[in-house]
């Protein structure tokens, strides 16, 4: 047994280290980025923005889309139902549009609420994207997906449409950060799982995903790959869209620039019901990145808990105590290590929440060591389920073309 766990160990520590690494990478990759002078390509673009409910500083959420640095961009505003209380809130912002540009009140851009139909065979959010695309203005170059929940920056549009202008490129996406206004176990737990999927993303444009709350795309590209028709049946948008753009061969680039903040709180339950339903999405959608949380989890946890009792319980001073208490020390040390990297990466993408993100110093470098434990129980609850509800809705997912909704 001793020589299992001793293997195990090793790998643990490898992978360890090779996380540090490319913690390492992701910090350069940052700042070579953000470095970079503000694009001068700046086609018209429609920005799609799906709703439902209203999330906490929603409001505020919508006004930062409204105002971007971008000469020439039109809003499309979402929601499947008229009476959602989205709706009004939609329809107030869209009233101070048209007041400023009658009086003539600086740069206004053009914003709509559109219906859309209620969905059948994919997730209410697929269905709004599928309506919306069609009401395009005709000069629209790029199309732009963003959530309802993320506080985008000024710069966010500029450079997330620059980010698809190179021929190669099928797709350009940001990613989330979420800051909690009054932090919590359950809203710093959610953060420090999240922040260990932000930094999947880097300069490998093979292995980029999308992320559908920041995410553009050329509209030459979108039709040539049918994207609105493969968004049948789907309940992900975002994971249909990394499959259809790497079957097309072109390269998905991650934009330091177009990272957003979700400034909200959760409670325990919203955090494991917010994670699990990530997990089953993950497992239908990407059953290889699946299987590699559920067995690399499992491996961090059983390691890190037997290398533990060992130290906790031996009486002798063995070499099992000496192994176990070296990885142990090297496995926090690497782990500390990188999330001090990915939080120095986030504070030079945004720059405007420099106090929260200092604050979140303590529990992004703890933290850490509970994440495993958690992915493990999403794996495992994935493993056997397919069911989950989203935005009010319930869904099965029977495979990545194929969602029912069991009730709405």
């Amino acid at each position: 047994m001793l020589i299992v766990f001793l293997i195990f160990a090793a790998i643990l520590v490898w992978f360890s280290f090779k996380s540090l690494i490319g913690g390492f990478r992701y910090l350069n990759f940052f700042k070579q980025e953000l470095a970079r002078p503000l694009p001068k390509w700046t086609p018209f673009a429609t920005v799609i923005c799906p709703c439902r409910g209203v999330d906490e500083g929603m409001e505020e959420n919508l006004k930062a889309i409204l105002t971007q640095d971008h000469p020439a961009y039109e809003v499309l505003f979402v929601v499947d139902n008229e009476a959602d209380p989205a709706a009004a809130v939609l329809s107030r912002l869209i009233d101070r549009l048209a007041h400023a540009r009658a009086i003539n009140v600086g740069r206004c851009v053009d914003a709509k609420l559109i219906i859309a139909p209620k969905a059948i065979h994919s997730s209410q959010k697929v269905e709004n994207l599928r309506e919306a695309v069609l009401h395009a203005d005709d000069r629209s170059e790029v199309f732009v997906f963003v959530d309802s929940d993320t506080r985008v920056s000024r710069n966010w549009l500029r450079y997330l449409v620059a980010g698809v202008r190179p021929e190669n490129v099928g797709a350009a996406t940001g990613y989330r950060w979420f800051i909690s206004r009054n932090p919590s176990f359950a809203s710093e737990m959610c953060s420090v799982w999240n922040a260990s999927i932000a930094s999947a993303l880097g300069p490998n444009t093979r292995s980029n995903f999308c992320w559908g709350g920041s995410t553009a795309i050329r509209r030459d590209v979108f039709d040539s790959i049918n994207m609105r028709d493969k968004w049948k049946g789907t309940l992900s948008d975002d994971f249909a869209v990394t499959r259809a753009v790497r079957s097309a061969g072109r390269e998905i680039v991650h934009v330091p620039q177009a990272l957003t903040a979700t400034l909200e709180s959760c409670s325990l339950r919203q955090l494991l019901e917010f994670t699990t339903r990530q997990m089953k999405i993950t497992r239908v959608y990407m059953p290889h990145l699946w299987l590699m949380s559920f067995f690399g989890s499992a491996m961090f946890c059983g390691v890190m808990l037997t290398a533990f009792l060992i130290v906790v319980l031996s009486r002798e001073n063995s070499f099992a105590v000496w192994a176990s208490l070296v990885t142990l020390v090297l496995v926090s040390a690497f782990s500390i290590g990188k999330s001090w990297l990915r939080l120095k990466a986030v504070r030079l993408a945004l720059p405007q929440y420099e106090r929260e993100l200092d604050r979140q110093f303590f529990s992004q470098n703890t933290l850490w060591l509970l994440s495993p434990a958690l992915f493990l129980c999403n794996s495992i609850v994935a493993l056997f389920s397919r069911r989950m509800t989203w935005r009010g809705t319930k869904y099965e997912l029977k495979s990545p073309t194929e969602t029912v909704i069991i009730r709405d």
